[in-house]
């Protein structure tokens, strides 16, 4: 039988980096859903291509988001009621988050099913990327319920203490994706559709692995009979945070994608297409980063050892800001090997974008921070500072400053739109918990 770790008495450092591997794998493998696309797209359609995905990357953000919202919401009560030894309550959580994802999956799928058109004019749809917007998105948003599910079950899988099972889970279900892109957009030539169904088949993949965590002996994920719901809007509001983590990257987007379709037209959505699947790449490694500490931290704030709280803390913005100097550095020192990984550039293409990939990059020495801060002010039951840094690293700042900073330096300020807000965002991390220790609250 396989021995389960003690987060509450275990070796700190040992617990972090029994999470660590497993966690980053999980949101990067689902972060290559989405990334092996752009390729084969770019690859085996063309530019355009890229330009229709990256279109639709909003809609994506939000289903898995959603999933996100519920799932790391409801386990933060999960864990710090399993820290406390109530293991009905822990149970009661579960349940709770299960209703919320289920009818976020029902809505959704009405809802993008039925103004389809109006959602995809308003992302920014032209009339040349209209057939293959239609064509990839009219599958994606028919997976929705599966997006959800995938990420709702791989936080409660994660913090019912079987990490490796969520990171079996993601790796089987991208490497299926992977595979399936290469045959159906080149051997079998469906184009962006047959991308789309190859993203949906990974995912559903990943949900089926995940549900296999039901029959351990170790699970604790069983649903009770009757839940309030006041239990799932504690649920939502604690996973606020976690979701505008998620939404920001779509958020991010619609707002570049926006500016930029003003500024210089579809060349510039077509950089960006580089740039922003590089960004899912580098948020979905600082994200499990950071859901690698979560467990680890909510359920000693649950037992009151505030010790092995802020140890695990200073574990994870170590390794946060070791991984966001090896990307900056990545594309700062030669940008040329990340554009071409994606397109086969033209040289308008390469007029513009290796500068474009110099200041965007560099804001990634701040993304790891920001979001262990996030996830650090979630775990200790501060949903308000964890939700207003989401907030305003994923839209007020960005919409800020991709409005004035054009202005000032023209196209280059788009750009840099992301190191004025990485950078504005984790002065206001750092304020945040000086000014206010959890534990001098509880």
């Amino acid at each position: 039988m396989k021995k389960q770790i003690d987060l509450l008495n275990g070796d700190v450092k040992k617990s972090f980096f029994h999470y660590l591997v497993p966690s980053i794998s999980a949101t990067l493998v689902t972060s290559i859903y989405i990334l092996a696309d752009t390729i084969m797209i770019g690859r085996g359609v063309g530019p355009i291509g890229i330009a229709a995905l990256n279109l639709l990357l909003p809609v994506y953000s939000l289903f898995f988001g959603t999933g996100v919202l519920f799932g790391v919401g409801g386990s933060v009560f999960f864990s710090v009621a399993r820290g406390k030894g109530e293991e009905r309550t822990a149970r009661e959580y579960f349940t709770a988050a299960l209703k919320g994802v289920i009818i976020a999956s029902l809505f959704y799928e009405i809802v993008f099913l039925l103004f389809f058109d109006s959602v995809t004019l308003f992302l920014g749809k032209t009339q040349q990327m209209e057939p293959l917007v239609n064509e990839y998105g009219k599958i994606l948003v028919s997976g929705a319920p599966v997006f959800l599910f995938s990420s709702f079950l791989q936080a409660f899988v994660r913090n019912d203490k079987s990490p490796r099972t969520a990171m079996a889970a993601v790796i089987t279900g991208g490497v299926t994706n992977v595979a399936l892109d290469y045959v159906f957009i080149f051997p079998m030539g469906m184009g962006m559709a047959g991308g789309a169904i190859a993203t949906v088949i990974g995912s559903a993949v990943t949900v089926a692995i995940l549900c296999s965590h039901f029959f351990s002996p170790h699970n604790m994920l069983r649903p009770v009979r009757q839940v309030s719901m006041r239990k799932t809007g504690e649920a939502f509001v604690s996973g606020l945070s976690s979701f505008m983590i998620e939404l920001s990257s779509g958020i991010v987007i619609f707002m570049f994608n926006r500016q930029l379709l003003y500024w210089i037209g579809e060349l510039g959505v077509v950089v960006y297409g580089i740039i922003s699947n590089s960004a899912l790449i580098v948020n979905s490694v600082c994200n499990g980063i950071a859901q690698a500490a979560q467990p680890i931290m909510a359920v000693n704030f649950g037992a009151g050892k505030k010790d092995r709280v802020e140890r695990t803390r200073k574990l994870g913005l170590l390794a946060a800001f070791t991984a966001g100097i090896l990307f900056a550095a990545s594309g700062i020192l030669n940008p040329s090997i990340i554009i071409y990984t994606f397109v086969k550039p033209t040289e308008e293409i390469m007029a513009l974008a290796p500068t474009a990939v110099r200041l965007y990059f560099f804001s990634f020495l701040a993304v790891g921070a920001n979001l262990l801060f996030s996830t650090y002010f979630q775990s200790v039951l501060r949903p308000g500072a964890a939700f207003f840094l989401s907030l305003m690293r994923g839209a007020v700042l960005n919409g800020l400053f991709i409005v004035i900073l054009p202005l000032i330096f023209g196209v280059d300020g788009i750009w840099a739109t992301m190191i004025f807000t990485e950078f504005a965002t984790i002065l206001a991390a750092v304020y945040l918990f000086t000014k206010n220790k959890t534990f001098k609250e509880v």
